[in-house]
């Protein structure tokens, strides 16, 4: 029987190259995006296609109720939609951190309690959740990004322990810098702040990093985080954590060194920069 796979965000990078992945599989993909003509060719390429905006109980329920009644099967979750808010806590307001975290952590429960109840009948399945190296390292000005990726890794820590006795695999997928227009939403949130005086030098060093949320020279192809994806959801035994590209396996590693090591690394990027 054909496996059934649900991916959120697919309307470009990483969940689009995944949809497009899980199809070459020969999966049964819905390719999900808060606007479906942002993925018309997804379904002319042989995916269906939802409207899902993973903020609205509704929507969720309605496309997982429709999936079921389709193919009767959930096998894979791949929350994958999300953006960045960045900049500096002071001038990041409680409603734009309550946005960054409905997305990106109450978005991706949303959409795990509502297939759980399949693959744990089922005893079988997968729930992907795309973090990022910065759910483990965090920086100046990324406080609320990396907060939300720091919580949806707990959480997802939490629930693998809690389906093992089921059979459903909870895996974190943590991109380095993807060559991706994440960037570019990145500067529209970092604009609409009410910026402070106080920390130039934190918005000076953010939008000389830019480069690196969008990749540049030093980030990965989407295709290539997909493929990870694919792997880790078709093995038998996937591991909990899957750094994706080279920076982030070493950017994962360093959080393993002193607290002032990295603040004093900080630093002497901070230096150099401004």
């Amino acid at each position: 029987m054909t496996k059934t796979a649900l991916i959120t965000g697919t309307s470009s990078g990483i969940g689009r190259a995944t949809a497009a992945h899980f199809l070459r599989r020969e999966w049964t993909v819905y390719a999900t995006a808060r606007d479906t003509d942002d993925v018309a060719d997804l379904a002319e390429a042989g995916c269906e296609t939802a409207r899902l905006d993973v903020t609205n109980d509704d929507d969720v329920e309605r496309v997982v109720d429709r999936i079921l009644d389709e193919t009767g099967r959930v096998d894979c979750l791949v929350n994958n939609a999300g953006y960045g808010q960045y900049g500096p806590m002071e001038d990041v307001t409680t409603d734009a951190l309550h946005d960054q975290f409905d997305v990106n952590v109450y978005g991706p429960h949303r959409l795990t309690r509502a297939v759980l109840p399949n693959m744990r009948e089922r005893e079988t399945g997968t729930v992907v959740n795309v973090s990022s190296v910065q759910g483990r390292l965090s920086t100046a000005g990324s406080g609320a990004y990396s907060g939300s990726k720091h919580a949806l890794e707990a959480m997802s820590d939490a629930l693998r322990l809690e389906l093992e006795p089921y059979g459903v695999d909870v895996v974190v997928v943590e991109p380095g810098p993807v060559r991706t227009k994440f960037g570019d939403r990145v500067d529209d949130e970092i604009d609409g702040l009410d910026r402070s005086i106080a920390y130039e030098s934190v918005y000076d060093l953010l939008a000389d990093s830019n480069v690196l949320a969008s990749g540049g020279d030093v980030g990965v192809h989407p295709s290539d985080v997909a493929t990870v994806i694919g792997d880790a959801v078709c093995t038998s035994d996937p591991a909990p954590r899957y750094p994706v590209g080279p920076t982030a396996r070493v950017l994962v590693a360093a959080r393993h060194l002193p607290d002032r090591w990295r603040d004093a690394a900080y630093r002497r990027v901070q230096w150099v920069v401004t």
